[in-house]
């Protein structure tokens, strides 16, 4: 008999692997991980996900917790509460349910207009008065009242002594150097990691890292911490499941914002506009990185499986299971042609750079934070769990023969 039993129709069933387990009683579960990618206001699918995870797996909880961009926001909000994750998740659920553009963001057309005129000003007289900068299209203080609002940073460490969490993790990338920078909160006696262009550092998370790891460049404003400023983070994670495997996940759940099979988009009869070419960087950036970081770790995989037995792994190599969940849906496309729900000067700003064209709705979709939006994606993620249940329950059967 599977360990696990499912009961049909989506409500909740005992398990034999996971039951009203407390952290710690499962085998594998100090070196579960859960890594949360970017994405802007897909966001919300993730905590669909979770929250399906979280029903079908009483008692499930993640010690490990990375994210970067949007996905470094949910991290924080499971991070930082204090109950189990099931509780975590409902809070966080209620949190997008209420959120909207206008608490996400707020548009300073005067403060445009005059880095506008700053600039043609230089143009026209060729005086240089320093250089120009870009602080951002819009300035993201709602949505640091938002977060202080609903986060309660200390929390990390209440989860980390009782055993709940062991380590949580957020990535940011320094403008200065370059280098993904991991911010690494618990797990005291892990060792750290400097490799080409990405580093960890350990140190208590506040709200500034949660920022910083959120600010999408150009479009919102760096985050300065000590003297360096930093941005999203997933400009710079190159390989974004390596920080749960560095902090010791032996498993790996990994959310995607992007469709398991993509549609072909519509073909481009004129030339690209601003938004198209910012939404084709933006899925380089936060998207693609994941899927190819996910094919490596399955050929290393692989390629231990085929080690005679007894023969030592190579640099201390060691398998990790990982299971990616995917939208069953394009959750870009479900953006296109709602422009209208955006706050009026930012909707004037996407229609100025051709976003209202069907190719631009991945660039609509990381800002269009509206609950006629998010609410949808929320659903399809706690859908999809159902849906790929198979995968799933072969997934944290294989953990627990591993132990």
């Amino acid at each position: 008999m599977s360990p696990i039993r499912h009961v049909a129709h989506g409500r909740p069933f005992d398990t034999t692997l996971a039951g009203e387990a407390l952290p710690g009683q499962w085998r594998y579960s100090s070196r579960l991980g859960l890594v949360l990618s970017g994405g802007g206001a897909r966001g919300a699918y993730q905590v669909g996900v979770v929250a399906g995870l979280a029903e079908r797996l009483p008692g499930l909880e993640f010690p490990i917790l990375t994210g970067v961009s949007a996905g470094a926001i949910n991290t924080a909000y499971l991070a930082a509460h204090r109950g189990p994750l099931r509780s975590a998740v409902e809070g966080l659920a209620g949190e997008w349910r209420r959120l909207t553009s206008d608490q996400v963001y707020t548009v300073r057309p005067a403060r445009m207009t005059r880095s506008a005129l700053h600039w043609l000003w230089q143009g026209v007289t060729q005086q240089k008065r320093g250089p120009a900068t870009v602080r951002g299209l819009v300035d993201t203080a709602p949505l640091r009242a938002f977060l202080e609002n609903c986060l309660d940073m200390k929390g990390i460490d209440a989860n980390v002594a009782i055993g709940r969490l062991r380590a949580v993790a957020l990535t940011a990338v320094s403008y200065a150097s370059g280098q993904a920078v991991t911010f690494v909160h618990g797990d005291r006696d892990g060792v750290l990691w400097t490799r080409s262009q990405r580093s960890a550092v350990r140190t208590p998370l506040t709200l500034d890292h949660v920022m910083a790891s959120a600010a999408v460049p150009i479009v919102f404003p760096a985050i300065k911490m000590g003297e360096e400023f930093y941005g999203d983070g997933g400009i710079g994670a190159l390989a974004p499941l390596s920080p749960a495997i560095r902090l010791g996940a032996r498993g790996i759940v990994a959310v995607s914002t992007a469709a398991a099979t993509a549609e072909a988009p519509a073909g481009l009869h004129s030339y690209p506009t601003v938004a198209e070419v910012v939404g084709l960087l933006f899925r380089a950036i936060f998207v693609d990185a994941l899927e190819t970081d996910a094919e490596r770790l399955e050929r290393v995989n692989r390629l231990l499986a085929t080690l005679p037995e007894g023969t030592a792994a190579p640099d201390g190599l060691k398998p990790v299971e990982l299971l990616v969940i995917k939208p069953s849906r394009n959750l870009s496309q479900m953006a296109g042609g709602r422009e209208s729900l955006l706050p009026p000067a930012m909707r004037q700003i996407v229609r100025a750079f051709g976003g209202a064209r069907i190719n631009a709705s991945e660039f609509l979709a990381y800002l269009l934070f509206h609950p006629e939006y998010t609410s949808p994606l929320a659903e399809i993620g706690y859908e999809d769990v159902g849906a790929q249940w198979p995968a799933i329950e072969q997934f944290f059967e294989r953990l627990e023969r591993r132990g």
